[in-house]
């Protein structure tokens, strides 16, 4: 059977889930180092890149396929580009892989699902994401800012 797995490091989109803090209090958090530079994609470049592979019936074999976005940023560079998009001062605040745990804890959701998000963490801390180089084939086009501007400013304005 022919197939292929979208292979994504973190979404940009996830920041939606701090809107409030953002927002309120203009501070997002993260369990990485605050000059820990990773690739981040939109979703919406995920979709297009699924959508493409779902259409072209030419691929044989197994494989993955990376969507990078178009470039590394730590969480410092995103905290300088929310500030600049939204107008307001944002800053990055890490959060302990510990205080991620008891957060999780505090859902119910179970302690096999805890521990898997907490290593994946960490290996997202060790580097976890640079093990694909960014090629044009694996960059996609959605910048952050252009993220922010289009995504995330309507979110924090609603």
């Amino acid at each position: 059977m022919a197939y292929r797995a979208l292979a994504n490091p973190s979404f940009m989109d996830n920041l939606l889930r701090q809107v409030r803090s953002i927002r309120d209090e203009g501070v997002f958090t993260d369990t990485v180092a605050a000059d820990r530079k990773a690739p981040a994609a939109a979703t919406r470049d995920i979709a297009a890149a699924a959508a493409g592979l779902l259409l072209d019936r030419s691929w044989t074999g197994a494989g993955s396929v990376p969507v990078l976005g178009p470039e590394d940023l730590a969480p410092e560079d995103m905290a300088r580009i929310m500030s600049g998009v939204l107008g307001t001062p944002v800053r990055y605040e890490r959060q302990s892989l510990a205080d991620l745990g008891a957060t999780l804890a505090g859902y119910e959701i179970g302690d096999a699902f805890v521990q898997g998000m907490v290593d994946m963490m960490r290996a997202k801390d060790e580097g976890l994401d640079d093990g694909v180089p960014r090629t044009a084939e694996t960059s996609s086009p959605t910048t952050f800012r252009q993220w922010c501007e289009e995504v995330l400013k309507p979110a924090v304005l609603a």
